[in-house]
C-alpha cells in the first residue's frame, strides 16, 4: 500500500487580479462607473482570461504529486517518499523531522527518491514534508506536504541473561566504555555519497523469533527497547548484507558480541549482531547478498541468533518495514 498527498504551486496573474479587484470596486461604489464601462471591462476580462489559459493549464500539469511508503507510517518505521516532479526539475531535497533528504532518480523518470525514517519515540499526529524542486535555470519551488503518522503498539518481554550483562563489574565497565568510543567513531562515519541500490534483502533464510519495538526485561528490570528484529538462526548460518556498503566495522564487542556494521551511505547503515566468524574486514566494499559472517550467541544473548538493526541518520527503525520495500532496481543519484 501506498499513501499519497498532492502539492500545487500556482499563481493568479497580476494583472487578471488587478482587473477583478476593479471590477468588484466598482459594483462595490455606486456612481464609479456607468453600466457601458462595467459590461467593457468584463469583456476586457473574459477576453484576458482567454489569452492566459495556456499558461493556466500548464501550471495545472506542474502539480508534484507525493506518495510514500508503507501507506500507513508510524512511530519507528522507515519509509521510502517518491515524487513525480515536472519534467524540468533538476534536483529534489526536502527536510523531515529535523533531517535534511536527497532525492535520487531511477533511470530517466520524472519519478524521484528518498529513504528515510521516523523515530520510535515520535508522538502519534501530522507532520511536514517540507520539499524544494530546482531547475537547471536555478528557479526552485517550494512544496509542504502534511503526513500522518500513527501510534504503534510494541510488545514487552522478559528476558534472563547471565548477571554480568545486568551487573557488571569495574573490569566490564571499562569495556563497556571503551566499546561506546568505538561505536561512537563508527556512527559519526558521514557518507554523503548513497550507496545502497534497489531492494533491501533479507540476510538470512531462518524465521524471525522477535520483532523490532519489543520493551526488553532483563532479569525483572526494563533495560530499553529492543531496536531491531531477530532471526532464529542457529549458530553458523550464513550471513549476508542487506545491500550494497562499506564495511566501518567487525569486530567482537560487549554487549553486541561479534560485531558488524555496513554503511550505505546518506546516513543509512545495517548492523549484525551476536556474530561467530567473520568473512569481512573493516573498509571491504560488498555487495548486495554477499556473505559477511556467520551467525552465533556471543555477546548478550540468550542462544544462538541473528540480531539485524537499521540505522537511518542516528535513527533506529523497524528492519522488517525495510525489507518490504518496493525500491526500483536501477537507481541513480
Amino acid at each position: 500500500m501506498v499513501g499519497n498527498a498532492k502539492s500545487l504551486n500556482r499563481r493568479v496573474p497580476g494583472e487578471f487580479a488587478k482587473i477583478r479587484d476593479t471590477y468588484r470596486n466598482s459594483k462595490s461604489s455606486p456612481g464609479a462607473l456607468c453600466p457601458c464601462f462595467s459590461r467593457s471591462l468584463g469583456l476586457r476580462a473574459l477576453f484576458f482570461l482567454l489569452l492566459l489559459s495556456p499558461a493556466v493549464i500548464s501550471a495545472e500539469t506542474s502539480v508534484a504529486t507525493v506518495t510514500w511508503q508503507p501507506a500507513n507510517l508510524v512511530n519507528g518505521s522507515p519509509v521510502l517518499f517518491q515524487i513525480r516532479a515536472p519534467a524540468k526539475v533538476r534536483s529534489v531535497t526536502a527536510t523531515w523531522l529535523g533531517h535534511d533528504l536527497t532525492f535520487f532518480r531511477s533511470g530517466a523518470s520524472r519519478t524521484w527518491y528518498a529513504l528515510a525514517g521516523i523515530p520510535v519515540e515520535t508522538k502519534a499526529g501530522k507532520y511536514a514534508l517540507r520539499i524544494t524542486q530546482a531547475t537547471a535555470v536555478e528557479q526552485s519551488a517550494q512544496l509542504v506536504t502534511s503526513i500522518r503518522i500513527g501510534r504503534a503498539v510494541y510488545p514487552k518481554i522478559t528476558v534472563h541473561v547471565a548477571k554480568k550483562f545486568t551487573e557488571p563489574n569495574p573490569e566490564e565497565l571499562h569495556e563497556i566504555n571503551a566499546d561506546k568510543g568505538v561505536k561512537q567513531k563508527a556512527f559519526a562515519v558521514a557518507t554523503a555519497e548513497k550507496l545502497w541500490m534497489g531492494t533491501f534483502v533479507a540476510p538470512v533464510s531462518s524465521p524471525v523469533s522477535d520483532v523490532f519495538g519489543t520493551a526488553r526485561v532483563f532479569n525483572n528490570e526494563v533495560q530499553g527497547r529492543h531496536l531491531g528484529l531477530d532471526f532464529a538462526a542457529p549458530a553458523g548460518t550464513e550471513v549476508h548484507a542487506i545491500n550494497r556498503g562499506t564495511v566501518i566495522l567487525a569486530r567482537p564487542l560487549y554487549f553486541e558480541g561479534g560485531f558488524v556494521v555496513i554503511d550505505h551511505g546518506q546516513g543509512l547503515m545495517s548492523l549484525y549482531l551476536h556474530l561467530s566468524e567473520f568473512k569481512v574486514k573493516e573498509g571491504d566494499q560488498v555487495d548486495t547478498g554477499q556473505l559477511i559472517a556467520l551467525s552465533g550467541g556471543s555477546g548478550r544473548a540468550t542462544g544462538p541468533h541473528l540480531h539485524l538493526a537499521i540505522r537511518w541518520q542516528g535513527v533506529y527503525v523497524n528492519p522488517a518495514i525495510l525489507l518490504k520495500l518496493r525500491i526500483p532496481p536501477q537507481n541513480q543519484a
